[in-house]
């Protein structure tokens, strides 16, 4: 079962992590293209998962988390 792909705000910390990242940080306009492609392929994504059982890490979410790991140089995904 696919799981939905939201944000969790606020829920450790009482600032929301827009407000410590910068307005002009080069990760927000990087953010707004990934988000949009994400979007496009996500009717792809869906048909892949099953109808019942019990639901996954989102795929966007794994993908915005690779994004990262490229763009910094982690080089597990543990």
């Amino acid at each position: 079962m696919r799981g939905d792909d939201f944000e969790q705000t606020g829920m450790y910390s009482y600032l929301m992590p827009e407000e410590r990242i910068p307005p002009d940080h080069p990760l927000r306009p990087l953010r707004k293209m990934v988000d949009a492609v994400l979007k496009a392929l996500s009717p792809q994504f869906a048909p892949l998962y099953a109808k019942t059982g019990r639901p996954s890490i989102p795929p966007e979410q794994l993908l915005r988390a690779q994004v990262l790991q490229m763009l910094y140089s982690v080089r597990s995904e543990r």
